[in-house]
């Protein structure tokens, strides 16, 4: 594939996904404010934008089968987790953004915890075992935040400050 059709194929896949989400959370406020049709306006135009990245994810043919899709995931997430949020964490203390560097000091956990999920995973596959978890895995509710461990982590999500929001999810 050329060079400016593979970066045009990835900025529609990032921009079809941001769409997805926001629409998603549009629905919600939508919801929470009584305008019921309005919310499902949003969440048809989300599913629709959730297909264009399908179409988009297949062009660019990056899903392969489940060992290489934990492969591509453990990379992601261990990225995120090395790179890409300390740097952003750096940038936004400088910047003197302290909830953003909160956040992305905070997120590091979830990401980390993601990674290590996929590593389990795969490393199971790898041996011929079956594929599950041993510790369970905490995640809140609320924002995603995600805890390894065989209780919840707290009381309070350290990223969302919403409390008792931890649900058991292996």
């Amino acid at each position: 594939m050329s060079k400016k059709t593979l970066e045009n194929l990835k900025a529609a896949f990032a921009g079809e996904s941001q769409a997805r989400n926001k629409y998603e959370f549009f629905a919600q406020v939508a919801r929470e404010e009584g305008y019921n049709e309005i919310a499902a306006v949003f969440e048809e135009a989300a599913e629709n934008e959730k297909m264009h990245a399908e179409i988009i994810i297949d062009l660019l043919e990056e899903i392969g089968d489940t060992k290489e899709n934990l492969k591509k995931a453990i990379e992601g997430e261990s990225y995120e987790v090395r790179e890409m949020y300390p740097e952003f964490a750096k940038i936004a203390k400088e910047e003197g953004e302290e909830a953003a560097a909160k956040y992305f000091e905070l997120v590091i956990a979830a990401e980390e915890a993601h990674a290590n999920k996929f590593k389990q995973l795969l490393d199971k596959l790898e041996k011929g075992e079956k594929a599950t978890l041993e510790e369970k895995t905490w995640r809140c509710t609320v924002c995603g935040y995600t805890y390894v461990g065989p209780e919840p982590p707290l009381e309070v999500c350290p990223l969302c400050k919403r409390r008792n929001t931890f649900v058991a999810v292996d």
